[in-house]
């Protein structure tokens, strides 16, 4: 990589995007001393409590940005496969000796209260040498070679994350195929991934699912009869047809055989089909109460009432936007949406403006990672996705997942500030 004739340690670094980072960190460590809040240590850096803990978090988090901003760029690059070997080493490791939280297998115990979740770190990793890879020389990600190796780096962690089991974590890497798509890889790959989706709420909300093989048999059959003079066209709908019926066929099978009990219980109550307000639903429901109840502007810091009577169980990680809608109100909600949208719009700036592949590549990978963990997590604290647990990027308590995506965004800003370089793989 060309050495960047500014060697200023501010220099072309986006601190726009610094600023966001510590907006977040800061929002979540205060929503997490109100929703963790504590009278026998009322102090919000008493490390007795979470509150207290989120802080050192953040501290080691800006330690690491720093860090990172001091390393040389071809460093990072360098390290990419080291650094996904290791966090696939982890990832068999938390299977072997992890410790079991809320039926996952997902993390290995450090001491002192502390823990790791190797699967927060593996979004990193994977992220890496995706990137890594798709810049070397002849590599098309429309070329079945570089697709399958593409996919494989992607899926091995998944397979891995899955045998946790940890649904949640594992549908966080299926967002990287925005990733590929922005390399090249055909649209009819997104589009079959959202059919799949689809197809999967439909089985299981009509009684018989043979209605939806017949009503895809008849929709295939018009738009085989409309593309009937483009042979490419004509076998796509068939073969994709042919792969829904048998998607649909094997969706009770998923559904029976691979799902946990308490994770079909969570898409029942999201689909309808059950009710359980006392039960699996009581979290979602009591987080609903809790956002409706802020109104336009809140009840005020520390004074929501779900948050400070607990109402609401893991208001601190995977709950904690229930805290911001109930306190800050809506107004609070959004601007926090909003901060995370200008976030992610920031990042696909960063990434359509450089010059080497691996960055772009790996930009969009962050941007992807984010994306995908704000929209499911907050939409499952209004209910309208199933409740997978994973955390509020910057917000959410825990040390793993902070860490894990401040190594994702600072390690973007320090390839953003050599964007003139050329980075080889």
């Amino acid at each position: 990589m060309a050495n960047n004739p500014q060697r200023s340690f501010f220099f072309n670094v986006d601190w726009i995007t610094v600023i966001i980072f510590l907006c977040l960190c800061t929002i979540g460590w205060f929503n997490i001393h109100s929703a963790a809040f504590d009278a026998h240590y009322p102090s919000i850096i008493d490390t007795h409590t979470d509150y207290g803990k989120q802080f050192i978090f953040i501290i080691v988090a800006i330690l690491l940005g720093i860090t990172i901003l001091l390393l040389e760029s071809r460093f990072l690059v360098a390290l990419a496969p080291a650094i996904y070997a290791i966090t696939t080493l982890l990832l068999i490791a938390v299977l072997v000796v992890g410790r079991n939280v809320g039926g996952n297998q997902a993390w290995i115990s450090l001491g002192g209260g502390f823990r790791l979740q190797p699967s927060e770190l593996a979004k990193f990793s994977t992220c890496l040498l995706l990137a890594r890879y798709l810049n070397g020389t002849n590599v098309k990600i429309t070329e079945l070679k570089s697709f399958l190796i593409a996919a494989g780096i992607i899926l091995f962690p998944m397979a891995l994350i899955m045998l946790q089991p940890d649904a949640g974590s594992t549908l966080v890497f299926s967002a990287l195929i925005l990733v590929l798509y922005r390399e090249g890889l055909s649209p009819y790959f997104l589009i079959l991934e959202g059919l799949f989706i689809t197809l999967f709420v439909l089985t299981l909300k009509v009684e018989n699912h043979l209605y939806v093989v017949g009503a895809l048999i008849v929709l295939g059959a018009i738009i085989m009869f409309v593309v009937k003079r483009n042979k490419k066209a004509l076998s796509a709908v068939f073969l994709s047809t042919c792969l829904c019926i048998a998607f649909v066929f094997s969706v009770n099978f998923l559904y029976n055989h691979v799902l946990k009990p308490h994770q079909k219980v969570r898409i029942d109550i999201v689909l309808g089909l059950t009710t359980d307000l006392k039960g699996k639903g009581y979290n979602v429901n009591q987080s609903k109460i809790a956002i409706g109840s802020g109104k336009l502007w809140g009840q005020g810091y520390m004074h929501g009432t779900q948050t400070k009577y607990s109402f609401v169980p893991e208001q601190s990680t995977d709950f904690i936007f229930c805290t911001v809608g109930e306190e800050w109100g809506f107004a609070g909600a959004v601007t926090v949406l909003g901060l995370y949208l200008f976030l992610v719009l920031r990042i696909i700036r960063i990434a359509e403006r450089q010059r080497a592949t691996f960055t772009r590549v790996y930009a969009y990978g962050v941007a992807a990672v984010i994306f995908f963990h704000v929209v499911i997590n907050v939409g499952m604290t209004i209910g309208i996705v199933p409740s997978i647990g994973i955390p509020l990027p910057f917000i959410s308590y825990g040390g793993s997942s902070l860490v894990s995506f401040t190594l994702l965004l600072f390690v973007l800003i320090k390839l953003d500030s050599n964007r003139m370089g050329i980075i080889y793989a």
